[in-house]
């Protein structure tokens, strides 16, 4: 059975750093990444890793997130810096394997002063 465990979500200042953590269990996952959901906003692509280490990132967190995984633990991390209000939302893991998605249930991350 496929389960994301997900670590990390805190309150935060704005310019602030925090680090996101997800480890997959129960299958082989080709594609590890971040959404983010803000209220009444659509959930949205943080940002994505390939098991070859290809990256993909949403424009807003350019230059600012950093996505990495570490394979051999099926564990995908992201590291925000620079942080603003307007990223804060509620946080959720996912992964894919060759048949199907799977999400984890949501972190909270909170940038505020």
């Amino acid at each position: 059975q496929v389960q994301l465990v997900e670590s990390g979500g805190d309150l935060v200042q704005p310019g602030g750093s925090l680090r996101l953590s997800c480890a997959a269990y129960g299958s082989f996952f080709t594609i590890m990444g971040w959404y983010r959901q803000a209220p009444g906003k659509e959930r949205e692509l943080v940002a994505a890793i390939f098991r070859g280490g290809n990256t993909n990132y949403g424009d807003s967190v350019k230059g600012r997130f950093t996505i990495s995984r570490d394979n051999a633990r099926n564990t995908v991390y992201l590291q925000m810096n620079s942080l603003k209000p307007e990223d804060t939302a509620v946080y959720y893991c996912h992964a894919r394997t060759t048949v199907a998605d799977y999400w984890g249930q949501g972190t909270q991350v909170t940038v505020s002063s």
